[in-house]
C-alpha cells in the first residue's frame, strides 16, 4: 500500500506551494474550486433547513421554517431597514432605559432596504441578503484557507465553519453571514497584499458588527508588516486607516444623534446586559454551569466556550499568520470579556476563525476519507445543535 510522508500530506504555505505568478484564483482551483466551496455551503444549509423543518414540526409551537429564520435580532434589523434609527433613547413607562435599534450596526439593514426598493418584501429581502452574503462568505473562506494553507484547507475551512454549532445564523436574518464574508475576504486580500479590497472589506466589517474593530486592528497589523517590505507604503496604511475608521464613525454618529457620546454602550447595557467586565461574568457562568446548571444547553455552551479556548491555544502554538492571530485573540477577548446572554456567545464565536484552524489543518493533512468522516460527524452535531436552538430552545441566541 502506498504511503504518504507527513511533509507531503501537510498543507504547504502559500509562497512555497504556488507557481511563480500563480494567482489566488488559480491556486484555489478556479471556478471549479469555488463551485466546490459553494456546494459545501449549500449542503450544510439544505441539511440544516431540513432539520429545522423536522424539529419545528415536532415542537409545540410551529411557526414555519421561514418565520423561524426571522426571529430575535432579525426583527430589530428589519425595523432599522424599514423605519430607520430612532433619534434618542427609549424608555418604558417607569422611565427605565430600554433597548432600541441604535444598538445595531448599519450595513446589513442598509442592504435589506436596498433590496426592498427592488420590490422584495422586507422578510424576503432580509433572508435573501443573508443567503447571498453566506455565498460570499463561502468563497472568501475558501480563498483565505487556500492562501494560508492550500486548496484542501480552503474547502475544509468552508465545511467546518458553515457546519459549526450555531452556524444556523448564516441562514437567518442576522448579520453574521455578511460579517464573515467581509472579514474572511479582508484577511484573504491582505494576505495577498491587495490593499484596496482589503480596506473596503475591512470598512464593511466595521460597519456590520462591533467586532469589526478587531478586524480593523488585524488589517493595521498586516499593513505594518508590509511596511518592512519593498513597495508602496501608502496603500497598506490607507487600507488600515479606512477600516479603523468604521466602528468609531458609527459609535460617534450614535452619540451625536442621541446627544450623549457613550449612548451606544448605554443602549447595549440597558437592552442586553452587554458591558465589558473583564470576563468575571463568563467565569461566573462557567462555575454555575458545572455546579448548578439548569439544563443541558447551559452545560453545552460552557463546554463550547472551553473547547474554543483550547482550540485557540492550539492554533496559536502553531504560529498562524500574525494578522489572523491578532484578529482572533481580540475577538475572543471581546466575547469572553463581556457580560451578556450566555447562549449568544457561541454565535459570537462563529466568525472568530482562529478556533477553527486546528481542525482545518488536521483535515487538510488527513487522508480524504478520514477528513470527510470527521467533518461529517462535526457537521451532524453542529447543524442539529443550531436547528434545536431556534426550534425547541425558547430563548434568544
Amino acid at each position: 500500500m502506498a504511503t504518504t510522508s507527513p511533509s507531503e500530506a501537510a498543507p504547504v504555505a502559500a509562497d512555497r506551494e504556488s507557481e511563480p505568478g500563480e494567482s489566488l484564483w488559480e491556486k484555489a482551483g478556479g471556478g471549479r474550486g469555488i463551485a466546490v466551496a459553494v456546494g459545501l455551503l449549500a449542503l450544510t444549509r439544505v441539511a440544516q433547513l431540513l432539520m429545522i423543518w423536522w424539529l419545528g414540526g415536532a415542537s409545540a409551537s410551529d411557526n414555519g421554517v421561514f418565520q423561524r429564520l426571522l426571529v430575535w435580532d432579525g426583527g430589530w434589523f428589519l425595523r432599522v431597514a424599514m423605519d430607520g434609527y430612532p433619534h434618542g433613547y427609549t424608555y418604558d413607562a417607569n422611565h427605565v432605559l430600554q433597548a432600541n435599534e441604535l444598538a445595531f450596526f448599519p450595513l446589513y439593514p442598509m442592504l435589506i432596504r436596498g433590496v426592498t426598493l427592488l420590490g422584495a418584501t422586507p422578510g424576503n429581502a432580509a433572508i435573501g441578503v443573508a443567503w447571498i452574503a453566506s455565498i460570499g462568505a463561502a468563497v472568501a473562506l475558501h480563498l483565505l484557507g487556500t492562501s494560508l494553507y492550500g486548496k484542501r484547507a480552503g474547502w475544509a475551512l468552508v465545511a467546518i465553519c458553515c457546519s459549526a454549532p450555531v452556524s444556523v445564523v448564516l441562514s437567518m436574518a442576522y448579520s453574521e453571514s455578511l460579517f464573515l464574508a467581509m472579514v474572511a475576504g479582508m484577511l484573504a486580500a491582505a494576505h495577498r497584499k491587495a490593499w484596496l479590497p482589503a480596506g473596503l472589506l475591512g470598512l464593511g466589517a466595521a460597519l456590520t458588527r462591533p467586532t469589526g474593530a478587531a478586524a480593523a486592528i488585524a488589517l493595521a497589523v498586516a499593513a505594518l508588516m508590509a511596511l518592512r517590505e519593498p513597495g508602496n507604503k501608502i496603500k497598506p496604511l490607507a487600507a488600515a486607516a479606512t477600516a479603523l475608521a468604521g466602528v468609531p464613525l458609527f459609535l460617534g454618529w450614535v452619540g451625536w444623534r442621541v446627544g450623549d457620546w457613550p449612548a451606544w454602550f448605554k443602549i447595549q447595557t440597558a437592552g442586553w446586559g452587554t458591558s465589558f467586565d473583564y470576563g468575571s461574568s463568563t467565569l461566573k457562568f462557567l462555575d454555575d454551569a458545572f455546579t448548578s446548571g439548569d439544563g443541558w444547553v447551559q452545560i453545552s455552551v460552557a463546554l463550547i466556550l472551553l473547547a474554543a479556548l483550547a482550540a485557540a491555544g492550539v492554533a496559536l502554538a502553531g504560529k498562524p499568520w500574525l494578522p489572523l492571530a491578532v484578529y482572533g485573540v481580540i475577538a475572543m477577548i471581546l466575547v469572553y470579556g463581556q457580560a451578556g446572554f450566555y447562549h449568544s456567545k457561541p454565535r459570537l464565536l462563529l466568525p472568530v476563525l482562529l478556533t477553527l484552524l486546528p481542525g482545518v489543518v488536521a483535515a487538510a493533512r488527513a487522508r480524504p476519507r478520514v477528513a470527510i468522516l470527521a467533518i461529517g460527524a462535526w457537521a451532524l452535531f453542529g447543524l442539529w445543535y443550531g436547528a434545536y436552538l431556534i426550534t425547541v430552545w425558547p430563548y434568544t441566541m
